[in-house]
C-alpha cells in the first residue's frame, strides 16, 4: 500500500511486576503529540504522530456479544488479548507473494519473535492460537520462550482420536507448567491464488502496477482464484467469535500469532474500522499489540515497548494515536 495512506505511531509502555501479575488495577498517564511533530524516541525510526485530537489509546471499543456465549464477564475480570504478526518469512526477504505457501522464517524473522517475546514477557498468556503455517507457530513458540513463567507451549493436535489420545498428558503438574497452542486454518494468511510464488515485482511488469495495486489492497477484489480481504476477513473473524472471545469471557489471558491480513480482518473488527480505513492499516512484522477485554469491550493499549527500544504500532490515517507515557502498574492476583 502506498506510504502516504498510512502513518506511524509510537508507544512507550512500561510494566512493572512485583512477583505477581494481574489485570485489575492500573494508572495510565496519556501524553499525545500533534500532527507533524515526532516522537521523543522516533528520529531513528522516522515515525509521523497523530493529532491529541483522534481517538484516545484508552478508548473502549464495544465487543458485540459471541453467538456461541451466554456468559457476560464479571465486572471486575480483565482479560489480555496479544495479537502478533510473524517476523519476517523467507519468501517475504525474496519479495515473493507467499500467501498459504508454508515458508518458515528468516533468521531475521527468529530475531523479531524473539525481541516480540521479550516485549510480552511480564504478560500472562494462558492458551495461544496460531494459524496452520510455521512461520505463525515458529513466532508463536520463540516469543513464549521469553516469558518469565517459562511455561512450555505445547501444539493441541485433535485433528482425530489417535492424535488426541497420543498427545495426551498425564501429570497434572506438567499440565500445569504448559501452555496449549491451538492451530486453526481460519487464522491464515490471505490465499493469494495464482500469485503465490511470483516475485512482486514481476507480477506488476506482467500485469500491470494498477492491477497489481488492486489485488493486493482493494477490500473485495480477489486475485485470479484467490481471496480477497473480505473473504479472509469472514472466516478470521467468524473464527475470533466462536472460538476466541469465549476464552476471554472466561478469563483467560489470549495471544494469536498470525499473518497480516487475519490480523488486519481481528482489528477492523475489534475496532470497527471501515473497509477503506482497514486497507491502510499497516502491521509489522513481529511487535505485538496489546488490547484488554474487560466488561464485554476490549481497550486498545498499544504496543508494549521492548527492553531497548519503543513499540511500533501502525494505524489507520483516522485514527492514529502516539503516545509519550502510558504507565500500567498491574497487581498482585493472577501472575
Amino acid at each position: 500500500m502506498a506510504a502516504s495512506t498510512s502513518l506511524h505511531a509510537l508507544s512507550s509502555i512500561k510494566l512493572w511486576s512485583t512477583g505477581s501479575f494481574g489485570l485489575e488495577k492500573r494508572t495510565c498517564h496519556v501524553n499525545c503529540v500533534s500532527v507533524g511533530r515526532r516522537c521523543t524516541n522516533a528520529r531513528n525510526l522516522g515515525l509521523v504522530c497523530a493529532s491529541n485530537s483522534q481517538s484516545s489509546v484508552v478508548e473502549p471499543v464495544q465487543l458485540p456479544g459471541s453467538p456461541k456465549s451466554s456468559t457476560t464477564p464479571k465486572k471486575s475480570s480483565e482479560s489480555a488479548l496479544i495479537l502478533i504478526r510473524h517476523g519476517e518469512s523467507l519468501w517475504n526477504e525474496k519479495n515473493l507473494f507467499t500467501g498459504c505457501v508454508d515458508v518458515p522464517l528468516t533468521p531475521k524473522g527468529v530475531e523479531e519473535a524473539i525481541e516480540a517475546g521479550k516485549r510480552i514477557c511480564n504478560i500472562p498468556v494462558d492458551v495461544i492460537y496460531t494459524s496452520s503455517l510455521i512461520r505463525a507457530q515458529m513466532t508463536a513458540m520463540l516469543a513464549m520462550m521469553q516469558h518469565r513463567r517459562k511455561k512450555v507451549p505445547i501444539i493441541v493436535h485433535n485433528e482425530s482420536e489417535r492424535a488426541h489420545k497420543w498427545s495426551q498428558i498425564y501429570s497434572e503438574e506438567t499440565k500445569k507448567q504448559s501452555i496449549p497452542v491451538i492451530t486453526a486454518w481460519q487464522l491464515n494468511e490471505r490465499m493469494y491464488g495464482e500469485l503465490q510464488g511470483l516475485n512482486k515485482q514481476e507480477t506488476a511488469d506482467r500485469f500491470g502496477k494498477e492491477q497489481v495495486h488492486e489485488w493486493r489492497r482493494s477490500y473485495d477484489i480477489p486475485p485470479p482464484d484467490g481471496e480477497s480481504l473480505e473473504m479472509c476477513a469472514e472466516r478470521a473473524v467468524a473464527y475470533f467469535k466462536d472460538h476466541i472471545i469465549p476464552q476471554l469471557v472466561a478469563g483467560k489471558h489470549v495471544m494469536i500469532a498470525a499473518h497480516g491480513n487475519s490480523l488486519r480482518s481481528i482489528i477492523m473488527h475489534l475496532d470497527k474500522l471501515t473497509s477503506q480505513e482497514v486497507i491502510s492499516l499497516e502491521l509489522s512484522t513481529g511487535i505485538p499489540m496489546l488490547y484488554i477485554f474487560k466488561e464485554g469491550k476490549f481497550i486498545r493499549r498499544g504496543s508494549p515497548a521492548g527492553p531497548s527500544e519503543a513499540g511500533v504500532y501502525a494505524y489507520t490515517k483516522v485514527r492514529i494515536f502516539c503516545v509519550s507515557q502510558l504507565q500500567i502498574r498491574w497487581t498482585e492476583q493472577t501472575f
